[in-house]
């Protein structure tokens, strides 16, 4: 069996934006890989959106001031609400109009967003 080299791009999008975008891919038939959270610096976040299609990792980087509530992107991949639960459970982003929204229930855990910067 032949391997596939891996490629992955990046690609910074605006909160305004993101909801086309991620519509656009998946009308473009990519699949919804992962959402994942990260804190850049004590007031800003990194929520990074990843798609394949055709053995290609597309990122869409989304980068928020702690506090910014973000679309949900469940009415697109339903899926989501796993991902966005998770992000919300350990740094509080807020995802408006999730399908599924477990409003910080989703994990058990022994501090509220043990993930967000403390001041």
């Amino acid at each position: 069996m032949e391997r596939i080299p891996a490629v992955q791009n990046f690609e910074s999008v605006e909160v305004s934006d993101l909801i086309s975008k991620v519509a656009d891919f998946k009308a473009e038939g990519y699949r919804l890989v992962q959402i994942c959270g990260v804190n850049l610096d004590d007031d800003t976040y990194e929520i990074l959106y990843s798609f394949d299609k055709d053995h290609v990792l597309t990122n869409l980087r989304l980068d928020i001031a702690i506090g910014t509530e973000v679309e949900s992107i469940t009415g697109i991949y339903w899926a989501a609400f796993v991902y966005e639960n998770e992000v919300h459970d350990l740094f509080g982003v807020k995802f408006n109009h999730s399908a599924l929204d477990y409003q910080g229930t989703f994990f058990k855990i022994s501090e509220e967003t043990p993930w967000k910067p403390k001041k």
